[in-house]
Parts: structure tokens; C-alpha cells; sequence
């Protein structure tokens, strides 16, 4: 387990550094696409699982990992949803209708481009090393809006991109709750087409939501 300290003011480094099994990488430079490159290069495995912080795992979830790429070389890249744990059941049905509108763009552009699916969910997906060494690393010009949809792309030409409901992550839903619901949907859709189509994100700025 690596956990990527960027740039915190707090004692997340201390209180990471408290577990044996953990190795905690300092990374200086402030931006969540730098700290998933930073964590890429003190891997050493050839699959590199990305899990956000405030990010619970339900049990099954490696072995569905580890099941998905064992039974399917062409397997680059893997994704499922999140499921948000401090919001309402109705909320949690929405955004699941969001990833299913998701899955249809996504289909629909790998029916037009011929390569595999543009959708992953930031924080919740696993990447085959090899693949990722020759997509080039993480696309350090994406700070956050987009970035889990430019390296599906860059991982689309190496292989196969896959998005599925059997792979759900709990997280909180802090930044849904401060920014609203709808703001963030709009946000996400437009940076998601915005990189799909022109391989840069729409909004360039994102505030750090804390509890």
C-alpha cells in the first residue's frame, strides 16, 4: 500500500507513516494527477489500483480485481462507481443514472473512434503497468477535472477499457454536498466531453473540499 502525501498541512503523513505495511511517498507539488504519477513511480506492481482518500473498500473487491485481468489479457485499464455513504438513497440512484448516461458516451465514442471506453471513475480504478508505461504515465496537464477520462483515453490505445457496476467503491460525497448535486454533474459531464473530444479539460480550476 502507497500513500502519496501531496502537499498536506496536517498529520496525514505521521498518521500514515504509524502503519508498518504502508509506504508513504511525499510529493511536494500540490495536484491529484502529480500525486497518482508519483505513486505510479514507487510501484512495483503490475497492477496499480488508484483509491482515493475517505474511500472505503467492500470485501470482494481485489479478488474481483484480480479475477477481471486474469481472465482477460486485453485488459488495460478497469473502473466501477463510486456509491456515496453520507448521501440519501435517492441521490445515490441519480448518480447512478449518471454513470449509465456515461456508459452510453462512452460507447458511442468507442463505436466512432474504434478504440476501447473513455470511462473511469477517478479514484476507483486499476491500471496494468505495462499498458501504462506505454500510454506514457498520467497526462500531467490535467489537474483534476477530466483527468480519469484522459487516461482512459490514453490507456484505450493499448488495450481494453472497462467500466463496471461489480467494482463499486463508499466514498464521502463532501464535495457533491458543498458545491451541489446538479453543479457537479454539469461539471463533470462537460469536462468529460470537453476531453474526450479536444484531450484537455473545460474548467482548469477545482477547490480542495474538506469534512
Amino acid at each position: 500500500i502507497i500513500v502519496v502525501n501531496n502537499a498536506s498541512d496536517d498529520r496525514t503523513g505521521e498518521v500514515a507513516r504509524s502503519f508498518s505495511f504502508v509506504k508513504v511517498v511525499d510529493e511536494p507539488r500540490k495536484g491529484l494527477v502529480r500525486a497518482r504519477q508519483t505513486g505510479y513511480e514507487a510501484s512495483s506492481g503490475e497492477l496499480i489500483a488508484n483509491v482515493d482518500a475517505d474511500t472505503l473498500m467492500p470485501q470482494g473487491w481485489i479478488e474481483t480485481v484480480f479475477t477481471e485481468f486474469s481472465t482477460d489479457s486485453k485488459l488495460v485499464a478497469l473502473s466501477g462507481p463510486y456509491i456515496y455513504y453520507d448521501l440519501s438513497t435517492i441521490t445515490n440512484w441519480l448518480i447512478s443514472f449518471w454513470y449509465r448516461m456515461g456508459q452510453i458516451v462512452s460507447f458511442l465514442n468507442t463505436l466512432i473512434t474504434k478504440r476501447s471506453g473513455t470511462m473511469l471513475q477517478g479514484g476507483n480504478f486499476i491500471l496494468r503497468r505495462s499498458a501504462l508505461v506505454q500510454a506514457g504515465g498520467f497526462n500531467l496537464n490535467f489537474d483534476f477535472y477530466g483527468e480519469d477520462t484522459a487516461i482512459a483515453k490514453q490507456m484505450s490505445s493499448q488495450g481494453k477499457v472497462k467500466f463496471t457496476f461489480r467494482l463499486s467503491l463508499y466514498t464521502s460525497g463532501r464535495r457533491l454536498r458543498a458545491e451541489g448535486i446538479f453543479t457537479m454533474a454539469l461539471k463533470y459531464a462537460v469536462n468529460f466531453l470537453w476531453t474526450i473530444f479536444f484531450d484537455k479539460p473545460y474548467t482548469k480550476k477545482y477547490k480542495d473540499i474538506r469534512i
